[in-house]
C-alpha cells in the first residue's frame, strides 16, 4: 500500500533510483539506436575507407560513445521508466537518430556529398546539444548545488557544440591541405573538452547509486557492440545485398563468428563479474566513482572501439573473398584492411588488460603475449592470404580462452562461484516477494 501511494505521488515526476536498480527495459529499447549508429559508422567506412575517414570514424564513434556514456550515467541516478523520464529518452532517441542520419555528411570530402537540407554539421552540433541538454537537466533536477553542477556539467558540451558548428562555416573544397584537416581538429579539440571534463565527475558530485545496474548496463552495450558485428558481417558490403554462399566465404564467416565468440568469452567469463564485484566492494563514494569512470567510462572505449574496427575490418575482409580477382582462398585484403582487422583486436586485447590492472591489479600472462604477437604480427598480415590471416587469429583467439579454462586459476573459480552464488540468492528472494505479493 505505501509503495503503490509512494508511486502516485510519484507520477509525473523525476523519481532517484535505488542501490538494488537494475537495467530497465526502456534502457534497452533506447540502445536499440545506438545500434544504428555503430552499424551506420561500420558501413559508412566499409564503403570509403582511407585514412582520413578512418580518423574522422573513430572520432564520430568517440562522440557517440560519451553520449552513451551520458545517458547510461542518467540511469543509474534515475528511475528511467517512472515518471516524465520515458518522455525525456523519446526526445534523446530522436534527436540521437537525426544525428545518426547526418553522420555520413557531416564527415563528406568535398560539396559533391553534400545533401539538400540543413547543413549536415549544424544538425549533428543541434542533436548533440539536445542529447547533451537532457542528459544535464536531469542531473541538474537531483543535484543540491545547481549553479556549481550546472557549470561544470554544462560547459563542456556547449563548448564542444560550438566546435562543431564552427565546421559548418569552413570552406567545402579547400585550396591548403592543412585546412582540409582542420574540421577533423574542431572535432577532436570538441572530444578533448568532453573526455577531460569527465575526469572531473567525482569532484562535480556524481556518484554512482547501484553498482549493478553501472556493471551491467556496460556489460549489455559491450554485447550490442559485438551483435552489431554479426550483423555487419552478415549485410556484405551493401545494405541491400548479402555475401554469396561460397565455401570460402562460409569459412571465413564461421572462422568471424568464431573470434566474435571467443572476444564475448574473453570479457563476460569472469572479468565481467569481476569489475562488478570490486564496484560493490568500494564502498567509499568518490573511490567508487572513480572506479566507474576508469574501468567503465573510460577503459570500456577500447572494447567498443576495437570490436567496431574488427567488424569493419572482417567485413572488407568478406567483400574481398566474395568479389575475388583470382583465386578466393588465396585472395589478398587491402593493407589498410589488415591493418584495421588486426589492430581491432589488438585494442581490444589491451582493453582487456588494462581492465584486469585497474579493476582487479592482475595481469594475465597468456592474454598478454597474444596480444604482443598480434601487434608483432600486425606489418606481416598483408602477406597472408584473407581466410589464412582469419584463420591464424581464430586460433590465436580460441587458445587464449583454452588456455584460460586449463589453467584453473582459483581467481576465476572464485569470482564466478561468488557470481553464481548472488544470482542464486537474488532469485531467492524475488520469489520470496512473488509468492507474498503476487
Amino acid at each position: 500500500m505505501l509503495g503503490s501511494m509512494s508511486a502516485e505521488r510519484g507520477r509525473g515526476r523525476i523519481l532517484p533510483t535505488a542501490p538494488g536498480s537494475r537495467v530497465t527495459r526502456v534502457e534497452l529499447f533506447y540502445d536499440l539506436v545506438f545500434v544504428f549508429a555503430f552499424l551506420n559508422v561500420t558501413n559508412v567506412l566499409s564503403e570509403t575507407l582511407s585514412g582520413r575517414s578512418l580518423l574522422a570514424g573513430l572520432l564520430l564513434l568517440l562522440l557517440l560513445w560519451w553520449c552513451w556514456v551520458s545517458f547510461a550515467a542518467v540511469g543509474n541516478v534515475v528511475r528511467t521508466d517512472q515518471g516524465v523520464m520515458p518522455l525525456v529518452g523519446a526526445v534523446t532517441v530522436a534527436a540521437l537518430f537525426v544525428l545518426t542520419l547526418a553522420m555520413p555528411a557531416a564527415f563528406a570530402d568535398g560539396p559533391a556529398q553534400r545533401q539538400s537540407g540543413p547543413p549536415a554539421a549544424v544538425l549533428f552540433a543541434c542533436c548533440y546539444l539536445v542529447i547533451r541538454a537532457a542528459q544535464v537537466l536531469v542531473f541538474l533536477s537531483r543535484s543540491s548545488h545547481r549553479g556549481r553542477t550546472a557549470v561544470r556539467l554544462g560547459l563542456p558540451p556547449l563548448t564542444s557544440v560550438a566546435l562543431i558548428l564552427a565546421t559548418a562555416a569552413l570552406p567545402e573544397s579547400p585550396q591548403q591541405t592543412w585546412v582540409a584537416w582542420l574540421p577533423l581538429a574542431l572535432w577532436l579539440a570538441a572530444l578533448c573538452i568532453e573526455y577531460t571534463s569527465g575526469g572531473l565527475a567525482p569532484s562535480a558530485g556524481l556518484t554512482v547509486v547501484s553498482a549493478a545496474h553501472w556493471a551491467e548496463r556496460y556489460a549489455l552495450i559491450l554485447l550490442i557492440a559485438l551483435g552489431e558485428s554479426i550483423i555487419s558481417l552478415g549485410l556484405g558490403p551493401k545494405l541491400s545485398a548479402g555475401l554469396p554462399a561460397t565455401w570460402p566465404v562460409i569459412v571465413a564467416s564461421v572462422l568471424g563468428i568464431t573470434i566474435i565468440a571467443a572476444l564475448w568469452w574473453l570479457y563476460f567469463d569472469s572479468l565481467a563479474p569481476a569489475l562488478e564485484q570490486r564496484l560493490h566492494r568500494t564502498r567509499d563514494v568518490r573511490a567508487r566513482a572513480a572506479l566507474a569512470r576508469d574501468a567503465y567510462a573510460y577503459l570500456h572505449l577500447p572494447l567498443i572501439t576495437g570490436i567496431i574496427l574488427f567488424a569493419l575490418g572482417l567485413k572488407r575482409y568478406l567483400t574481398a573473398i566474395s568479389h575475388p580477382r583470382g583465386d578466393p582462398w588465396r585472395e589478398h585484403a587491402a593493407a589498410l584492411d589488415n591493418r584495421v582487422l588486426f589492430a581491432g583486436l589488438v585494442i581490444y586485447m589491451l582493453g582487456l588488460l588494462a581492465l584486469g590492472v585497474r579493476a582487479t591489479h592482475r595481469v594475465s600472462a597468456v592474454p598478454t603475449a597474444v596480444t604482443a604477437a598480434m601487434a608483432v604480427g600486425l606489418p606481416w598480415a598483408g602477406r597472408l592470404p584473407a581466410v589464412a590471416a582469419l584463420a591464424i587469429l581464430a586460433v590465436a583467439s580460441v587458445s587464449v580462452v583454452l588456455l584460460g579454462l586449463r589453467s584453473a586459476d582459483p581467481w576465476r573459480s572464485q569470482v564466478r562461484r561468488t557470481a553464481l552464488d548472488e544470482q542464486v540468492a537474488a532469485e531467492q528472494e524475488q520469489s520470496e516477494w512473488r509468492r507474498h505479493h503476487l
